[in-house]
Order: structure tokens, then C-alpha cells, then sequence
């Protein structure tokens, strides 16, 4: 039976995505390690503070992992979530296990935790890149209904590998971010249609910024996790050329479309046409973007 990715908690995806009974959760609720700031804003907190961290197991192989809870203040990084996950990260590179399996939902840091949440995202991040010089890989998966934005979105690009359903969302900036920073003729929030044309799992998965496109299914997710931890990214000078490369390509290729359905004939595919494929189709069509 499919278990939807999309609509289950971040405890209930992370222990489905995982082998049945070897999740063992690290600082769970019982331990109490709150928020000190929406404590003293008055503000209700959760005893996990919207992090899930833990090790476990993937098909057999020993692998830590951490699910953030969009239902918790959307996935936001404040101090504590933001410790709980660079401790993961810390004791990764002490134990090496076979991955770091991050499920990220999160719309950035948490404004309520301001200059805190950002250390909370700058510290993640330089410990995901510790992580992979240690030679530990780490791949994040993005399928819940918050996406992936904001100090998150940087993190996921850090990483070794990511994985999206079509349902998942990455960007930097979030559509409401942009309209209120350049209009609503820049980018209007309200245009479902088009925020999921722009920031959806299709479009990542087309451009390269995601590894795999998976249905919307914990299993999927589960196989797509298995493939990408053999597949990690060198951390090295021709990998980060490689980057600069690639963007300074974007720019040349994109840099004048207003719209993502403007970009896929550049990628020689029918624009019209996208929406409609299944993802074995898209995959077909873009072979070079990763066969997971």
C-alpha cells in the first residue's frame, strides 16, 4: 500500500522510510529541549521543536537521519532545531555511518528566533559540508507541502544529492518572499500554477537541481534514498568549478525567460507537454539529469 510522503508527519515518514523497527529517535519529546525565545515571546513551543533526529537503519545499512515537521511553525530553523540538526550532523562525522538522510520541510528560519535562526542555518550548513569531507554523503529528500525554502533551500544545495516528489517545492527565496520584495508583476503568490511550474519538483528535476523525481510515496523516496547514498558528490576544486560552470550556464541559456515553461524548449522538450508526462516519461526525456 502507498503511504503518501506528502501527507504523513515528519516521525511518521521518517520511521516508514526507514527499516521497520530501527529507528531509534536521539532528543526526543520526553527530553524536553524547547525554544528559550518563544518561550519568553509567550508563544507555544513543541517538545521536539519541529526536528525529528535519530539513527536507523536503510535496508540494512547504518544511517543517521532527521525529518523536519512542517506542522510545527512550517519547518522554521530556530536555535534548538537548528543545534539538534548540526549535532546530527557532528555525530555523523564521528560515527560514519553509510549516509545523512535529511527530510527537509522547512520555509527557512524562523522569524521569531531572527539573528538565532540564521546562526541556527549558517551553522547546518557549514556542518553538511563537514560532513561530506569526512566522507560521509548526504542526501535530502523534499516531498512535504511546505517545500524547501529560505536558509533550507541553501542547505539542500549543500548536500550530496536530493531527492522531490512533484509535490516538493526548493527554492531560495519563497513566492510570497519575491512578490513582497518585488510586486506582484514579478511573481504573483497567489498563481499556484505557476509556483509549482517554477519551484515544483518537475522543474528542479529538469534543470538539474534535483537528482531524482519520485512519486508521491515514502517507498519511492525510500528507493530513490538507497541509490543516491552510492552516488555522492566529490567535495573538490572541479566539483565547485563545475558549479560556477553550470550557473554561469543558466544565466546565458535563462537568464531572459519570465516563466519556467520558458526554459524546457531550451532543454528541447515540448513545453506544452511537460505538465502532462508521468514521471517515467520526464525521466525518459532527461536522461543526462540522473537515472534515480
Amino acid at each position: 500500500m502507498n503511504v503518501s510522503y506528502a501527507e504523513a508527519t515528519a516521525r511518521e515518514r521518517i520511521v516508514a522510510l526507514l527499516d521497520a523497527g530501527s529507528f531509534a529517535e536521539i532528543l526526543g519529546p520526553s527530553e524536553r529541549v524547547t525554544s528559550p525565545h518563544l518561550a519568553a515571546l509567550d508563544l507555544p513551543g513543541a517538545f521536539d521543536d519541529g526536528v525529528v533526529i535519530g539513527r536507523g537503519r536503510l535496508q540494512g545499512r547504518a544511517v543517521l537521519a532527521a525529518a523536519q515537521e512542517g506542522g510545527f511553525m512550517g519547518g522554521g530553523v530556530g536555535e534548538v532545531h537548528g543545534a539538534k540538526l548540526t549535532g546530527l550532523l557532528a555525530l555523523a562525522q564521528r560515527e560514519r555511518p553509510a549516509g545523512v538522510l535529511l527530510l527537509a520541510e522547512s520555509g527557512g528560519v524562523r522569524l521569531h528566533e531572527a539573528n538565532a535562526g540564521l546562526i541556527g542555518v549558517a551553522e547546518v550548513m557549514r556542518a553538511v559540508i563537514e560532513c561530506r569531507a569526512a566522507g560521509v554523503p548526504v542526501v535530502v529528500l523534499i516531498g512535504g507541502a511546505n517545500g524547501c525554502f529560505g536558509g533550507m533551500g541553501l542547505v539542500a544545495r549543500c548536500a550530496d544529492r536530493v531527492a522531490m516528489s512533484e509535490l516538493g517545492r526548493l527554492s531560495m527565496s519563497g513566492p510570497e518572499v519575491i512578490e513582497s520584495a518585488h510586486g506582484v508583476e514579478e511573481f504573483d503568490a497567489r498563481d499556484r500554477a505557476r509556483v509549482w511550474r517554477t519551484t515544483g519538483g518537475r522543474h528542479r528535476f529538469l534543470v538539474g537541481d534535483a537528482d531524482a523525481l519520485v512519486e508521491d510515496d515514502v517507498a519511492a523516496f525510500r528507493d530513490a534514498a538507497l541509490r543516491l547514498l552510492d552516488r555522492p558528490r566529490p567535495l573538490d576544486l572541479d566539483t565547485l568549478e563545475a558549479e560556477h560552470a553550470l550557473l554561469a550556464d543558466r544565466v546565458q541559456r535563462f537568464g531572459d525567460c519570465r516563466d519556467a515553461a520558458d526554459w524546457w524548449p531550451r532543454l528541447g522538450l515540448d513545453a506544452a507537454a511537460v505538465d502532462g508526462l508521468d514521471l517515467a516519461a520526464l525521466r525518459a526525456r532527461m536522461p543526462s539529469a540522473g537515472a534515480a
